[in-house]
């Protein structure tokens, strides 16, 4: 028997958690079995309990680390104040996004399959999402972020069902205008009341 050492398990069960998130994200949760998902890895299913207790115990992991990621690629890397969250919005509601399941947001893709899982997934998406609203919300609000929280879930919610109607249609012009609509939508929401 080959052993291997910790570093390569570490890189194996990294391997397992990206591939997971993209395939859960393109296909759902409910969607992919855990042999499809060692598949992905290229892996056997034997080697799934030596990272994980369960598929529930992957999926938490997965949502966790797909919200860690859209909060560093996406967030983290947008200007400050105005500009940045513009800049969010116009990236969130993009046709490339649309068009990019396995590799978008797992709020869009993902959030009717989270409400139904286990209460740790829901924790782990709780957690990250609100990473991705705080980094929203100092942008809007630099001297007091908690008081703009509510506001940027409240618009992070509505790029995430405007992205998840305008993926549904099979128009491509209409969806199209959808997310051309959808950033105006946002960008009022995000003016109203404020001087931002």
């Amino acid at each position: 028997m080959v052993r291997y050492g910790k570093e390569h398990k570490a890189e194996t069960r990294r391997r397992i958690i990206e591939t997971a998130g993209r395939r859960f994200k393109r296909d759902g949760i409910d969607g992919s079995g855990v042999s499809t998902l060692m598949k992905d890895a290229g892996l056997t299913n034997g080697a799934f309990y030596a990272h994980f207790e369960s598929k529930d115990d992957l999926v938490t992991t997965a949502i966790a680390d797909q919200l860690k990621a859209q909060a560093e690629s996406v967030v983290a890397a947008a200007a400050p104040g105005r500009v940045g969250i513009e800049q969010i919005v116009r990236g969130y509601l993009s046709p490339q996004h649309r068009d990019s399941l396995a590799d978008g947001c797992p709020n869009a893709a993902l959030l009717d399959e989270i409400g139904r899982c286990t209460d740790a997934t829901r924790q782990a998406y709780t957690d990250g999402v609100l990473v991705l609203i705080d980094g929203i919300a100092a942008r809007m609000a630099p001297e007091d972020p908690s008081s703009a929280r509510v506001k940027a879930l409240s618009l992070l919610g509505l790029m995430a069902g405007t992205l998840q109607l305008a993926r549904a249609l099979t128009d491509s012009r209409l969806a199209d205008e959808l997310l051309e609509q959808g950033i105006s939508n946002v960008l009022v929401l995000l003016d109203a009341g404020q001087g931002v």
